[in-house]
């Protein structure tokens, strides 16, 4: 098995390298060879003994695609992505970035012959948009508000065309927010519902932008793992030629997540948390969804955690040193 991961150097690129090392298969197939791409040199891995190529470009470089496809790998992730944030502030790297690189390494796959195959790409709960409803269905219209989302949105369909034309075998899973995001905060409008939590467990302050009562949808860096590798080897004749849907997950407020912090760290960690608002940032986040109807994805095997408590604890056991 020839597995690439592009955008193998951020969070989820890196814990799903090491998740695929510590297998040492997927699906049954012994690992065999790993293609790991992102803009910065992915580390190597150490005491893999297969064949290990690392790369280092910007996704959107015209001719990458082209390169890529010629490894002919067996799976091939897409997780690379600019950011909500940095998408909205940066319109056109946030289409060459998450839209146009896309579609050209779609169409790579497409021009080679007889090669289909499976792409696992990362999209997002941010495809849909206000007025939603309570709880948002799989056949729910994609209504984005952000660039990001639209760009998310657009690849979803063009994944779901180029697979039901039997040029890729293709899924999208829509992530919930992850969290808690071991690191420092990166530039999506998302990150403080990770910073709220990170922080005080690692004895330092935090900022909260929005209101307590804001509600939001999220699932950990431990399960975002899952979601992907169960991507990789389901059936997805089981899906139809949609193939699109959203990823459980847990619906909880922000006053929850602290309640959460509060059982776990206690009192001392949720005084560090400063509520500094932010219109900005609580506009966009107030344009998300914070609930799901995952039934089909439920049916299907993917697995979520159920309580925050259970999220915090994964970053406990999995990134707090």
């Amino acid at each position: 098995m020839h597995v690439m991961i592009i955008g193998a150097a951020g969070m989820v690129g890196h814990k799903l390298t090491e998740r695929l090392l510590a297998d040492g298969q997927l699906g049954g197939a012994p690992l065999r060879a790993l293609t790991l791409v992102d803009w910065v040199a992915p580390t190597a891995p150490a005491g893999f003994d297969g064949a290990v190529e690392t790369i280092a470009a910007d996704i959107a470089t015209p001719g990458l695609a082209e390169r890529l496809t010629e490894a002919r790998a067996d799976v091939i992730f897409v997780l690379a992505a600019i950011v909500s944030g940095e998408a909205e502030a940066d319109f056109d790297k946030g289409y060459a970035t998450n839209l146009d690189s896309t579609r050209a390494l779609f169409d790579a796959i497409r021009l080679v012959p007889g090669y289909t195959p499976r792409v696992v790409f990362t999209s997002s709960i941010a495809v849909f948009g206000v007025p939603l409803p309570d709880k948002i269905s799989d056949t729910h219209h994609l209504t984005p508000l952000t660039s990001y989302g639209t760009q998310k949105a657009i690849a979803e369909l063009l994944l779901s065309d180029y697979s039901r034309r039997g040029f890729l075998d293709g899924i999208a899973i829509r992530l919930p927010t992850i969290v808690v995001r071991p690191g420092k905060a990166n530039l999506a409008a998302s990150s403080f519902f990770s910073g709220i939590i990170r922080e005080p467990l690692n004895g330092q302050r935090a900022v909260l932008p929005v209101d307590e009562s804001v509600r939001h949808w999220f699932a950990s860096p431990r399960a975002a793992v899952g979601f992907l590798i169960h991507a990789a080897t389901l059936d997805l004749t089981r899906m139809g030629d949609n193939r699109a849907l959203s990823m459980p997950g847990l619906s909880a407020t922000v006053a929850e997540q602290i309640a959460a912090l509060g059982r776990i760290a206690g009192p001392e960690a949720v005084a560090l948390i400063d509520k500094v608002p932010d219109p900005v940032v609580a506009k966009i986040v107030l344009g998300w969804p914070c609930d799901f109807d995952t039934a089909r994805a439920d049916a299907l095997g993917f697995k979520a955690e159920t309580s925050f408590d259970q999220i915090i604890q994964a970053y406990i056991e999995d990134d707090l040193s």
